[in-house]
């Protein structure tokens, strides 16, 4: 089943707007973007690489961006995540849950034992090691741009004892065949794929059960710096939902820290522990606040607006006591 955000009526993409997304078409960036009604309602913009994805959007040519971030099995995207960190200019405006199910996919009369070499993208090829270590030893493994890329290399081109691996939308588009399904290593294989856009757009206002990712950029390399990060957090018993260090690709040992956690930039303790992590870091990158994904997501979106309802009404209920001093 897809898990996927709710994003509000007001913050929802117009089908007059361009989504830029990696291509060509039968990605599993698409599969997940057209989860999204308003997406797939909009004007598509496949693009070869995440890096141009994102340059799409910052150069104008593109209104959003949609790129894989990370994924359960592999980890962070790093070719899209160190773009938001250190190349661009873009702030994340929702975020979209897939499960992914890799297939080997292969021309119409292809067996297994005639496969010698394997292409894909290199996080899928990743996500399946374990299947092509037991069933395909030994197997040569070539890198593509996209798994759609590489299911239209082998598709068109037909290179000898070569197969793909991909989505089953891909394989149908090109015609190939299933040889296999479900190949990759563990169950639970999902990819965050995010929205985003240029700072201009602003922030997507809060729903009550949203996310915001942050980067911390060190003033020096000391002990208990991130320990003092972290304690920003604590102390205002902020959840932290993702923590990882990637080098500032300054000098060697040098590392900057990838923080998401529940929560909006209009709470006021979210924007209370920013203010102080704004004072005692070198630099703090916003990446946005946004709808949190999940399948839980819509009910607590709701519980949060009933909440905030009888809130209200138990304030207003006071103020009617209020004494008018006339």
């Amino acid at each position: 089943m897809v898990v996927l955000s709710c994003p509000p009526m007001a913050d929802r993409v117009a089908p007059d707007r361009t989504v830029a997304f990696l291509g060509p078409s039968g990605t599993f960036t698409e599969e997940a973007l057209r989860t999204q009604p308003d997406l797939a309602a909009a004007r598509p913009l496949p693009q070869r690489s995440f890096a141009q994805v994102l340059a799409a959007v910052e150069d104008g040519r593109a209104d959003f961006g949609f790129v894989a971030i990370e994924n359960a099995i592999e980890g962070s995207v790093v070719a899209a995540l160190d773009q938001l960190v250190f190349e661009r200019e873009l702030l994340i405006v929702r975020e979209v849950l897939l499960p992914i199910t890799q297939h080997l996919l292969a021309p119409p009369g292809t067996a297994l034992a005639d496969v010698s070499r394997v292409l894909s993208f290199p996080v899928a090829t990743a996500q399946c090691r374990a299947w092509l270590g037991a069933n395909l030893a030994g197997v040569e493994e070539l890198a593509a741009t996209s798994t759609s890329e590489a299911v239209r290399i082998v598709a068109e081109e037909r290179p000898a004892g070569t197969a793909a691996i991909g989505t089953a939308l891909a394989g149908s588009l090109y015609g190939l065949e299933v040889l296999a399904a479900g190949i990759e290593d563990h169950e639970h294989n999902v990819t965050r794929f995010v929205l985003v856009a240029p700072p201009a757009a602003g922030v997507p206002a809060p729903t009550g059960h949203d996310k915001t990712s942050i980067v911390c950029f060190q003033s020096a390399d000391r002990p208990g710096s991130l320990h003092g990060i972290l304690g920003q957090f604590s102390a205002r018993d902020i959840n932290l939902v993702k923590l990882e260090s990637r080098p500032t690709k300054q000098a060697l040992g040098e590392y900057c820290f990838i923080v998401d956690f529940e929560g909006h930039v209009a709470d006021e303790v979210v924007a209370d522990c920013l203010r102080d992590l704004h004072v005692t870091l070198r630099e703090l990158k916003f990446l946005g606040s946004y709808p949190a994904a999940g399948e839980s997501g819509p009910r607590r979106r709701r519980d949060a607006r009933d909440a905030w309802a009888a809130a209200d009404g138990w304030i207003a209920g006071i103020r009617r006591t209020i004494h008018d001093p006339a």
